[in-house]
């Protein structure tokens, strides 16, 4: 399904606006509640062995790349450059931790880093909650059941404390592989969303992440409870931030940073609630991505959305079509799209700082040319080599069968 945004937010010195998807009498509320006040904002890094599939994601072009991206995108998101892991090359375009790092620091917004299970260790400070990763969601045993034990409990600490005297929360995420997982977790949980899920890619791979998703789910019983499923098919990010999402709601507003992967949150969150009886409350969410997950035509996140009857999607009207940069300019032309809680980042940029698009623009272009000046001086604005990692094609191979290995993007 394609969307198209308003553009009457292009006129110079014109507040970008904000689009409410879906839900909009809810999502007119949350805004009028909600944004006209300086949120928290926490991001949970998380990493998942379905990340090393071949062509699963653009977010690293190896797979040793698609191993440290989220930890580079940790740093960035802190420092504004990589001092110690640089960033993967991308096919088009440049990460969504480099916007949000120059969407939110000049608002005096200081991001909270959560490691939720990476697989190598991080250099930037972030709050340890996990040291395990998650198996490829085809192997139908991604986490082990004491891990998503762990994981929730530490979750629901850290929603209550980063909660605790704000007005909202914005949750966002980066995990490499996260939106076949938030598949196969829809899936797990009743929905059917083939061809619904959107990619880092221009246009997803569609076949491979259902072949991956239809392998993971093939002994999982049609009753299994939300903590089963997860453990089953997902990822760390998710217990964390669906335990974070409901323990905040008690406190405040919730902003739910990302595409795909928070729809599958907010479906985990709200099963894992309703199978233990525990109150909570969702009015107080909403979710914010990009324009360019809306209008992506090889997903449907709006029928998405609407099917699994998910809180107000919102989106900032911005184009980027008048960008300088052409790392800018890929995202208009539908590359990397969202992550580490970019549409919250624009969402916030147009309805708390209420910035046009000139001044959007010049924001973001400015973060791009420091990281890429900071990279420069470093002498790392190529990624340093590492081992790759050895689930590749050898293991791709037992596990898929050959068209999805190699598959027609559709």
């Amino acid at each position: 399904m394609q969307r198209t945004l308003s553009a009457a937010s292009l006129a110079v010195g014109t507040a970008v606006s904000i689009e409410v998807c879906t839900q909009k009498p809810w999502g007119d509320r949350w805004l009028h509640h909600y944004i006209g006040h300086r949120p928290g904002f926490a991001c949970i890094l998380g990493f998942t062995e379905t990340a090393l599939v071949p062509g699963i994601s653009a977010a690293g072009q190896t797979a040793a790349d698609r191993l440290r991206t989220a930890i580079a995108d940790g740093e960035v998101l802190t420092y504004g450059y990589a001092p110690f892991t640089p960033l993967p090359t991308l096919a088009a375009g440049i990460s969504p931790a480099v916007l949000t790092h120059g969407l939110i620091t000049p608002l005096g917004i200081t991001p909270v880093l959560l490691n939720s299970g990476l697989p190598l260790m991080p250099r930037v400070s972030t709050v340890p909650l996990g040291d395990t990763p998650a198996r490829c969601v085809s192997t139908g045993q991604a986490l082990a059941a004491r891990v998503v034990r762990s994981l929730w409990q530490q979750g629901w600490r850290w929603g209550e404390t980063l909660a605790r005297g704000r007005n909202y929360l914005i949750l966002g995420e980066c995990v490499v592989g996260g939106t076949t997982t938030a598949q196969a977790v829809l899936t797990g949980l009743g929905y059917h969303v083939d061809g619904m899920i959107g990619s880092s890619h221009c246009h997803g791979p569609v076949n491979l992440k259902t072949a991956l998703v239809r392998r993971g789910l093939e002994h999982l019983s049609p009753e299994a409870l939300p903590w089963e499923v997860v453990a089953a098919v997902g990822d760390p990010m998710q217990v964390v931030a669906a335990a974070m999402a409901l323990a905040a709601s008690h406190h405040g507003g919730v902003l739910l940073g990302g595409g795909c992967q928070m729809l599958a949150v907010y479906a985990l969150a709200r099963a894992w609630a309703g199978a233990e009886g525990w109150p909570w409350h969702p009015h107080r969410m909403a979710i914010a991505t990009t324009p360019w997950v809306i209008q992506d035509a090889s997903a449907a996140i709006i029928t998405l959305g609407e099917l699994i009857d998910a809180p107000p999607l919102l989106a900032a009207t911005c184009t980027f079509g008048g960008a300088r940069h052409p790392a800018l300019r890929a995202y208009a032309q539908g590359f990397v799209k969202e992550g580490v809680g970019l549409g919250a980042a624009l969402v916030l940029a147009a309805g708390y700082a209420h910035w046009s698009e000139t001044q959007l623009l010049a924001h973001l272009e400015a973060s791009v040319h420091r990281y890429q000046d900071q990279m420069t001086r470093l002498g790392k604005s190529q990624p340093e080599a590492i081992a790759e990692p050895p689930m590749l094609h050898e293991l791709a191979e037992e596990i898929l069968p050959d068209d999805a290995i190699h598959p027609q993007h559709g």
